[in-house]
């Protein structure tokens, strides 16, 4: 049921009034498939907005479980596995590196200082064996 209602406010138009009810869903510490469906369905939104809760909550993150569905969503994101979806992601993390909340901007800086450039893995041999 909170499953549920994760993924239909993490759709919703008017996802800024229910900022709250989703931040609690995703640091769901009684279930970790409410913290997975709810982030999985705001990455799907393709959008800064989306991701800029799920990086919020990642950054609160206080239970180890919790913290890894969170990163297992954002790390198994489905558009990493097209170019123009990874150069989407990236730049929706440089723009959410500038952010005023210090948690949301330092797990966007985080996750940046992980990637190589694009450039680089494309180039590298051994990357496309």
């Amino acid at each position: 049921m909170r499953a549920a209602a994760g993924r239909r406010l993490a759709m919703s138009d008017r996802i800024d009034e229910a900022t709250d009810a989703i931040h609690r869903l995703l640091l769901d510490a009684q279930d970790t498939g409410v913290t997975q469906e709810t982030a999985v369905a705001l990455l799907g939104r393709k959008d800064t907005t989306g991701l800029r809760c799920v990086l919020l909550a990642r950054s609160w993150a206080s239970e180890t479980w919790t913290a890894e569905e969170i990163q297992a969503a954002l790390d198994c994101d489905p558009d990493w596995m097209t170019t123009q979806g990874a150069d989407r992601l990236i730049k929706q993390y440089r723009e959410l590196a500038t952010d005023q909340d210090d948690g949301v901007r330092d797990e966007a800086q985080r996750l940046l200082a992980r990637l190589r450039p694009r450039q680089e893995w494309a180039q590298d041999p051994e990357a496309n064996t």
